[in-house]
């Protein structure tokens, strides 16, 4: 699927956070974004057992409901030591209040639990994976991942989520310290430091005319 400067794309979101990342990524294309919140559109149930799965789920929802080629993201944190949770439930650890303070707490505490107190123990991974849908039913998916470590006590007040625990890999700073461009900027060849950023510059690869 390909699409065109000036063609309309529904991001398949009702979180503020992502939306505001993927009108950052998405501006240099020429694309008219609406989200699924401007819209009044419901949030399907996510009974995929992937980020893959629940990514199709929330893309095809919303562009048959749309009639617009719809964008959705699907992505969480993924521990090494609690055996890759809190993985495609990563937002539920939030709470129903999306409370991400209280689902880092919950994070650590199960880490202490297991006695997981040294930062090489710590090792932990951003998966997000982008799909794009079309009213027709066809679907295509880009799988972007940001390995890193888990640190305590969080750091920053930058990004959403887990970003202030969590300290990629060869730098000394936690997302949530970092700017929207350090995370977000990719090139052709330099897809990115976040895992957003490079499942879209498979995204854009695949499917944005420049």
């Amino acid at each position: 699927m390909q699409l065109r400067r000036g063609q309309r794309l529904l991001a398949a979101t009702h979180n503020g956070g992502k939306l505001r990342e993927l009108n950052g990524l998405l501006a240099p294309f020429g694309l008219d974004l609406v989200s699924a919140d401007e819209l009044g559109l419901p949030e399907p149930d996510e009974t995929g057992e992937s980020f893959e799965a629940n990514a199709r789920i929330k893309a095809l929802a919303a562009a048959r409901a749309s009639g617009e080629y719809a964008l959705a993201d699907d992505s969480g944190v993924v521990v090494e030591a609690l055996d890759g949770a809190p993985g495609i439930f990563t937002a539920r650890w939030a709470g129903p209040e999306h409370d991400f303070g209280k689902a880092m707490v919950k994070t650590h505490m199960a880490l202490m639990e297991k006695g997981v107190v040294a930062p090489d123990a710590r090792k932990a991974e951003f998966v997000a994976v982008l799909c794009l849908a079309s009213p027709e039913g066809a679907t295509e998916c880009f799988e972007g991942r940001a390995p890193g470590i888990l640190v305590w006590p969080p750091r920053g007040n930058k990004g959403f989520g887990y970003d202030p625990m969590f300290q990629p890999d060869r730098h000394l700073r936690t997302f949530g310290e970092m700017s929207e461009a350090e995370k977000h900027s990719w090139a052709p060849g330099k897809p990115g430091l976040s895992h957003r950023a490079r499942a879209f510059a498979n995204f854009v690869e695949a499917s944005c005319e420049r």
